[in-house]
């Protein structure tokens, strides 16, 4: 079709109206040619060219035009009556927003936090002050509280409903790719009767995955309809289920699972040759009498505390090994128990070659037995006051350039030498064996750093730039501080830190694994950048006898995710009836 074609094909009233009168008065074409041309008697056309002028002489800066009528702008108004009626009810019984949306959905009112709080905002509602925990309870005691179903297998049976929580969904693809669904079925992990296995761990990562900041907080979350279908469930279960079943677990389950997962991480080459090392502490509080004081650099102090060890590779940011089992008594002895690990879980070309930690990871004794195991070791020494007074009066310095971030490159000055330390010694001939040191100023620090190493080959440009990435797991170690809220116990039991940790260390990976899937510009993106990006979204969810189809609301990264939903739309879910999940972006915002 012309553009000519076009113009001449609409016949709607308001443009037949707008072409005559504008040849009319613009074009100055008689009334008799213009009324014969678009078929108005005499009579009707002046009629029509009198409302017109009538029009322009009322017309007021507010009236909208004669023919075109111009777009609301900003967000439509709301106009349920009774969606605002129970708002305002609700507000004025001091609930959060979030409480609101969550009781309005459960009411039928499709809505979102977005809505509730223009509608607050217009009535002339302000911030909601902070309320204590009795306050908060005695919310939810009243005669019209909203009973919570009771978590069960769902039937598949053809519906539509709304949640808040639909992007959560795009993980089922990436569980089932890796084959992740198969290591849970064969795990040792216990199931119960109303919630089978695979149904129980995916409860635990609706959660995670979702950032939610309490698990008590459950009349948020409790009642969503699509993170019950993320776990094969019309809903999950509350809270009191979660501590009771993890009490079940057991230390041996977690690490049984870590390996299985392992072998995951090696078939699909997501290891490299080297893996980072590092303690967190996660703090209690409450009875600690069997716990002991640990270093929380978040706290900035000692307190009574778990400490956990991470093992996190440092090209892909996956985290291979987690255990909360570490004491004072044994922490030294850590490396040596992931190498156990690695090797118990080894399939056939197992990269691992370097191991890199901090000064307090381990002592000397243990590194001598690493490197007999020919593993190679990159880690700091301690500084002491005579060795400071021995670097400052060296001055055969060797300046270079090691890379950074954003492809630029720093210049330091290096000393290199090789030493003897005591307890690093030959275990054969007890004699002392050469290591590796390595003098480092010019990175930003008063005092130098000091690295040790048992790798004589690589040029010390190469040994700084591994060090240096080892932050990336103190960085991997503060989201999940922060992200995951691994430092807020559900108990003072080990087991079910131990647990919530490998928990969270699964949810960690799945989001390096999307971030993977979503292509080489989000790789180093953190799991709270791509949560907000693309998985906190609404939408309408509806299941088909086929398969289920998901509706995302529009946002301005969701084109990207779609790309990668369009490579995975052949995945069946087994918990779900082998069901296909067919995701789309929503018609409307």
């Amino acid at each position: 079709m012309t553009t000519k074609e076009y113009f001449d094909s609409i016949e709607s009233v308001p443009k037949k109206q707008y072409d005559a009168l504008r040849e009319f008065f613009v074009d100055k074409r008689s009334a008799d040619e213009t009324a014969k041309k678009y078929g108005y008697t005499k009579h009707s056309f002046y009629a029509l060219s009198k409302k017109f002028q009538n029009h322009l002489k009322t017309k007021d800066k507010n009236s909208p035009d004669f023919f075109f009528k111009e777009p609301a702008l900003g967000r439509k108004p709301v106009n349920n009556d009774e969606l605002k009626k129970l708002v305002i009810d609700l507000r004025k019984q001091n609930h959060s927003a979030e409480e609101i949306v969550s009781i309005a959905n459960s009411h039928s009112h499709k809505t979102s936090y977005w809505t509730v709080y223009h509608i607050l905002m217009k009535e002339g509602f302000t911030r909601l002050g902070r309320r204590t925990i009795k306050e908060k309870n005695k919310l939810f005691t009243k005669i019209d509280k909203i009973k919570a179903s009771v978590a069960a297998k769902l039937e598949l049976e053809p519906e539509i409903f709304t949640s808040s929580n639909t992007g959560l969904l795009v993980f089922l693809p990436i569980i089932v790719k890796y084959g992740i669904d198969k290591v849970i079925e064969r795990s040792y992990f216990p199931s119960t009767a109303p919630i089978n296995k695979m149904s129980s761990i995916l409860c635990f990562l609706a959660l995670k995955l979702s950032n939610i900041k309490r698990y008590s907080h459950d009349d948020i979350w409790c009642n969503d309809r699509g993170m019950g279908l993320f776990a094969g469930l019309n809903v999950l279960p509350k809270t009191a289920w979660y501590s009771s079943y993890s009490s079940r677990v057991d230390s041996s389950m977690n690490l049984s699972f870590l390996k299985e997962l392992h072998g995951i991480w090696v078939e699909h080459g997501l290891l490299s040759d080297t893996v980072n090392l590092d303690f967190t502490t996660i703090p209690h509080w409450g009875d600690s009498e069997h716990l002991e004081n640990n270093w929380s650099g978040k706290r900035g102090k000692a307190l009574s505390s778990i400490s956990a060890v991470l093992a996190q590779d440092p090209e892909t940011g996956i985290i291979d090994y987690g255990n909360c089992d570490v004491t004072h008594k044994n922490e030294s002895a850590v490396v040596l128990e992931y190498l156990d690990f690695y090797r118990s879980a080894a399939q056939e070309n197992e990269p691992l070659k370097y191991l890199v930690f901090d000064s307090k990871f381990t002592n000397y004794e243990n590194l001598s037995k690493l490197d007999d195991q020919q593993i190679k070791f990159v880690t700091i020494r301690r500084r002491g006051g005579k060795m400071l007074d021995e670097i400052a009066k060296n001055k055969n310095w060797k300046t270079i350039r090691v890379e950074t971030s954003g492809l630029k490159k720093r210049t330091l000055k290096i000393f290199d030498e090789n030493i003897t330390l005591p307890g690093y010694k030959d275990e054969k001939t007890g004699k002392a064996k050469k290591i590796r040191q390595i003098v480092i100023t010019g990175h930003g620090k008063i005092k130098p750093a000091i690295l040790i190493t048992n790798e004589f080959d690589l040029s010390a440009e190469e040994l700084v730039r591994k060090y240096s990435r080892r932050w990336l797991v103190e960085k991997g170690i503060a989201e999940q501080i922060d992200f995951f809220h691994l430092n807020r116990l559900s108990s003072s039991m080990v087991v079910k830190v131990d647990f919530d940790m490998v928990m969270t260390i699964l949810a960690h990976n799945l989001y390096r694994l999307l971030a993977r899937e979503l292509g080489d510009r989000y790789k180093k993106m953190s799991n709270e950048k791509i949560y907000h990006k693309f998985i906190i979204n609404s939408g309408e969810i509806e299941i088909e006898m086929e398969q289920i189809r998901v509706d995302l609301k529009k946002k301005r990264d969701l084109p990207q995710l779609l790309e990668f939903t369009k490579k995975i739309k052949s995945a069946k879910f087994a918990w779900l009836e082998n069901k296909k999940i067919c995701f789309n972006a929503s018609a409307s915002t």
